[in-house]
């Protein structure tokens, strides 16, 4: 175990100036991989196959140089994280261009900022435009003039406008020309150009718009658009192509014979042209959704052979008269993304809303890539599980998944960690607070059940309309709750809300229909109303007018609140006797959806209330606050970015100031009640923060992100005490958690990942031991920085030779934290190199070594740990050391240390066991002086009898005699390090000193278990032998400082440069 000194943040000025830096905070990930995520797109570097990159829908982009076996996320810190598309230069396969926003339109997609481009294979990035694109659909880069590329801009799908068409660069992406565009409707998904004439251009245009209530797929300004001329003039595709209202169109040209083209044409059929699309004939009616799929991929062995991306992948290999299905055994679904080796027709990869997979034997088995944390999580609960908590939630098309929130093992959190609560889309899961076995997990469109953590059983318990009684109308993502005052009772809600007194058994309807109740199909979409008969209408979309969120008063038993998608917020008093609806808020856009309610836990007058109108293309953020239980609201979304939708808030239960907030490019906080925003934390990638929990117990923000898993801040307690205050103190040490202490288990053996290879994935736990929250307001600049802040203001001059020799000898500050016990004496130091700002610094909970060894460089050292310090009360107080003058800074902070009591052998006497520990880490300073006058001597011996045997008229009886020591130091050495000549030879040896120290050290500090009489032994052989040993050294070092005098004597040069008196 370590002592880890976490990243600081340079902070300078009160809380809510710009200069706030809040880095120290740092999110740990904890996966889970066990399911992956949607996969957007494959871009395999042709001159290096073991080098793939991968578009994560709403991940980011990935590399692997090693043919999967390990992934590195290259695109976590730009300004967007959904992907749509991907591009290798042909010339080149370090040029790497990246298309953000999912190029899918169904009803969680994300939107990007354009195109970006790497010149180093994904090492740097530069924006290279189109960012009022917000999807890209594909790039396609010319064969041998790798400047010259085509860009299909698919445009917004929540509006019309922005960035849609077909772009063309010459120059390398610097500008852009709009050489193709139908109209601010309609966008375009693919671009594909001839390998054999790549002025030959084939570019699919989509009419398409998804509102919270519909989604339309089609209309007749979809269709297939070539040039022949580099993109200078334009035919719409017909003779066979079908026109009309059509859907999403996906193609691909015949690596084969790229005169043949294929297309998929949703709401039409399939269709080939053998003539480079001069004519067309329908082969089939094949096609698949426009909002999920379309997506299709020529076989680079046989003209015949075309995948389409499905739910299951389909292949024809008659040209499209006849499909069937790839075949999938042991795979995820819900297909988007195909590489075809092109040297082997067996092997493929394809990207699925699982994750990656691969195939060596044309999809008879798959090899699924277990290390791609890309979960895409809708909600995120957290239980009371103890010693450790568990962490719960919903994801895209994977599941329900339960599982811990820190292990005690030293591989951390593993796959096989996790567990399905729900099979189908997760959504929101609740776990009861008095039983942490009985569990609430959701699929989507209200499907929910009730979980036996213990069993793995689960009863459905979904309110279903009676006989007789209109249908309910349930959100994809169903808002659920335990009440606050009692676990036994259950909210939910569809278009009506629900209440259970029997953990689901029984449901009683306590609201009426809480929503607008609009008509969606009367409402215009691009202008006008479409028919029933429209491409797609109102596929995967809710029925509008239904209840998004769901709260009670932690307060006032029986306060209720809900949010609809059609922008109300309805409260009741007395647990939905009776409702009172509120229809208008201050800057609000009508008919917002209200995504999330959060009920202080502070004040019953006190609800905040959040609102997402992203799909109307408004990607504002909306914060309101109630302070007399919604009948006023005020809007304190302050200084929020202004791009980025807000997903969920949470208030913190001890600070009602302190408010956290999810949004979909990050998180957020404030202390002083939302006057002021500043994003939280270090360690999470550009990433949509869907769901926020608080554990309670532990001080512990777990959040659910839209395609990068869960990630946990442990202890954000500190942030309740960043008051101006504070912060203008030289240095403060923020309150202390009560550190924890356990050995770690080791269930691969030697140490993670045991044998089970690089592509084991391994989230971290946090760290072991005390974590200290410290602040420095400034630090004392080297003169090294006072010389060059002089040089720079003007004041010239070169230094002087003592100012030359003062920079170079100056000890670097640092800050020594000193740690000691309820007595006042210390227990442990350690240091740090000396910075300004936040930081967290952890203790490990340890005692050092006494046997004078050392970890780091001076001045950065500290001692390694040896056993854990006893339970009980300690101190930590922080010094600040400049050039060997040292100074307090703050200190004494009081906190307790606790051992996990997971063992079934502890002793029930402490006290013993913790005086054996000390006296163990005693004896080894008394052995290593012992081995210390040994190894000196020994050195020293051989370099005395070089020095007689080389001086002319040295005795060669002092000689001999300096042989007879050497000889008696060899005999110590077999008692103190066991005898080497017989063991190397393979006879039993007994153990030296050192090999029982050993086991009377590491033995026994490696569990809390009472030492066992073989310990007890050891040690007590050790402290005999060194009682033995150390006069018998110190004679023979006598014996050597005579006979080195005697070698001085006769003219040779004395070897004792070391003083041992």
């Amino acid at each position: 175990m370590k002592n880890i000194f976490i990243a600081a943040g340079l902070l300078a000025m009160p809380w809510g100036a710009a200069a706030q830096d809040l880095s120290a905070f740092q999110w740990r990930a904890i996966g889970p991989a066990t399911t992956s995520g949607r996969i957007a797109d494959l871009a395999v570097a042709p001159d290096q196959p073991d080098t793939w990159y991968i578009a994560a829908a709403s991940g980011g982009v990935w590399k692997t140089t090693n043919h999967g076996v390990t992934f590195a996320p290259v695109f976590d810190g730009q300004s967007s994280y959904s992907i749509g598309c991907l591009a290798l230069d042909p010339t080149n396969s370090n040029v790497v261009w990246v298309g953000t926003g999912e190029n899918n339109n169904q009803r969680s997609v994300a939107y990007g900022d354009g195109i970006y481009k790497s010149t180093d294979g994904g090492n740097s990035w530069k924006n290279m435009g189109l960012k009022a694109s917000e999807r890209i659909g594909r790039i396609a880069v010319h064969p041998t003039q790798p400047n010259t590329v085509y860009v299909a801009a698919y445009g917004p799908v929540w509006n019309s406008g922005g960035e849609r068409g077909i772009y063309k660069t010459t120059d390398g992406g610097e500008t852009w020309t709009r050489i193709l565009h139908v109209s601010d409707q309609t966008g375009f998904n693919e671009i594909h150009l001839d390998p054999r004439n790549p002025d030959v251009l084939y570019a699919t245009a989509h009419q398409r718009r998804r509102h919270e209530w519909t989604y339309i797929s089609g209309g007749p300004e979809s269709g297939l658009h070539i040039s022949r001329d580099g993109g200078k003039t334009w035919t719409k595709a017909s003779n066979g192509f079908p026109g009309g209202e059509i859907g999403r169109i996906g193609m691909s040209l015949s690596p084969v014979n790229p005169d043949v083209v294929y297309a998929a044409v949703e709401g039409s059929g399939f269709y080939r042209s053998v003539d480079r699309g001069a004519s067309w004939s329908k082969m089939s009616d094949h096609s698949t959704a426009g909002n999920y799929y379309s997506e299709i991929f020529a076989s680079p062995h046989d003209v015949h052979t075309v995948y389409s991306m499905d739910t299951y992948a389909q292949v024809t290999r008659d040209g499209g008269k006849s499909f069937k299905a790839v075949g999938e055994p042991g795979k995820h679904v819900d297909n988007h993304a195909l590489w075809l080796d092109p040297k082997n027709p067996a092997h493929f990869l394809m990207g699925c809303d699982g994750g990656l997979y691969e195939t060596w034997d044309n999809a008879g088995t798959w090899h699924y890539k277990p290390n791609l944390s890309i979960t895409q999580f809708y909600r995120v609960t957290v239980d009371n599980s103890a010693p450790f908590y568990y962490v719960y939630g919903g994801t895209q098309d994977n599941f329900s998944l339960g599982g811990p929130s820190r292990t005690i093992n030293d591989r951390g959190i593993v796959n096989s960690d996790w567990f399905v609560t729900q099979e189908g889309d997760g959504f929101e899961s609740q776990i009861d607070p008095s039983n942490p076995n009985i569990v609430y997990a959701q699929a989507q469109y209200g499907w929910v059940s009730r979980f036996d953590r213990l069993s793995g059983e689960k009863v459905p318990i979904q309110p279903v309309s009676p006989p007789g009684v209109k249908p309910y109308r349930w959100n994809w993502d169903a808002p659920l709750l335990i009440s606050p005052h009692d676990p036994a009772t259950l909210y939910f809600a569809a278009n009506v809300v629900f209440k259970s007194t029997s953990r689901g058994n029984e449901w009683s309807t306590v609201s009426p229909d809480l929503s607008k109740q609009i008509d969606r199909n009367t409402l215009p979409v691009m202008g006008k109303v479409w028919s029933m008969d429209a491409v797609a209408k109102n596929q995967s979309t809710s029925i509008y007018g239904n209840v998004l969120s769901l709260a009670e008063s932690p307060v006032k038993k029986g306060w209720l609140y809900a949010g609809t998608d059609d922008g109300l917020v309805q409260v009741s008093t007395n647990d939905g006797g009776s409702w009172t609806r509120v229809e208008s808020f201050p800057g609000i856009p009508a008919n917002t959806p209200v995504v999330d309610l959060e009920p202080s836990r502070h004040n019953p007058e006190v609800v905040y209330a959040l609102f997402n109108n992203h799909r109307q293309g408004d990607f504002k953020p909306y914060v309101l606050k109630s302070t007399n239980n919604g009948k006023s609201w005020t809007n304190i979304t302050a200084d929020l970015p202004i791009r980025g939708s807000v997903h969920t808030i949470a208030e913190d239960h001890v600070d009602p100031n302190l408010l956290f907030v999810g949004t979909e490019f990050g998180i957020y906080c404030t202390l002083d009640g939302g006057k002021s925003w500043k994003a939280l934390g270090s360690g999470l990638p550009t990433i949509a923060v869907r769901d926020i929990d608080v554990q309670r117990r532990e001080n512990d923000l777990a959040i659910a992100t839209f395609g990068r898993g869960f990630y946990i801040l442990d202890d954000y307690s500190p942030l309740r005490h960043l008051s101006k205050e504070t912060l203008e103190k030289p240095a403060a040490i923020l309150p202390v958690k009560d550190g924890l202490v356990f050995h770690t288990a080791n269930p691969l053996g030697y140490g993670p990942p045991g044998f089970m290879g690089a592509s084991y994935f391994m989230a971290e736990n946090p760290p072991m031991g005390a974590v200290f929250t410290v602040h420095i307001k400034e630090v004392p600049k080297s003169l090294k920085a006072q010389r060059q802040e002089k040089e720079k203001s003007g004041v010239t001059g070169y230094p002087s030779a003592e100012a030359i020799r003062a920079e170079d000898l100056e000890e670097k500050a640092y800050h020594l934290f000193v740690i000691t016990d309820s007595n006042g004496k210390e227990v442990r130091r350690f240091s740090q190199a000396a910075s300004k700002g936040i930081q967290r610094v952890v203790w490990d909970g340890e005692l050092g070594r006494m046997d004078g060894s050392s970890r780091g460089s001076d001045p950065i050292t500290t001692a390694p740990g040896a056993h854990f310090a006893p339970e009980g009360t300690y101190q930590v107080s922080m010094y600040q050391w400049v050039n060997g003058v040292g100074s307090l800074l703050t200190g004494p902070v009081s906190f307790r240390l606790n051992h996990l009591k997971n063992g079934t052998t502890h002793p029930a006497d402490e006290a013993a066991r913790n005086a054996f520990w000390a006296d163990a880490n005693k004896t080894t300073q008394s052995l290593e002086s012992v081995e210390r006058t040994f190894r000196v001597l020994k050195e020293h011996v051989v370099e005395l009898k070089a020095g007689l045997r080389n001086t002319p008229g040295a005795s060669l009886e002092t000689l001999a005699e300096a042989r007879k020591l050497e000889v008696q130091l060899a005999a110590w050495g077999i008692e103190l390090y066991g005898d080497g000549s017989m063991s190397k030879r393979e006879f039993e040896t007994a153990p030296g000193l050192t090999d029982r120290m050993g086991n009377a050290t590491w033995g026994s500090w490696s569990h809390r278990s009472a030492p066992t009489s073989t310990m007890v032994g050891d040690l007590a052989a050790v402290k005999t032998g060194v009682a033995s040993l150390a006069p018998q050294l110190a004679a023979a070092w006598a014996s050597l400082k005579k006979l080195d005098a005697e070698l001085v004597n006769a003219g040779g040069l004395s070897v004792l440069v070391t003083n041992l008196d």
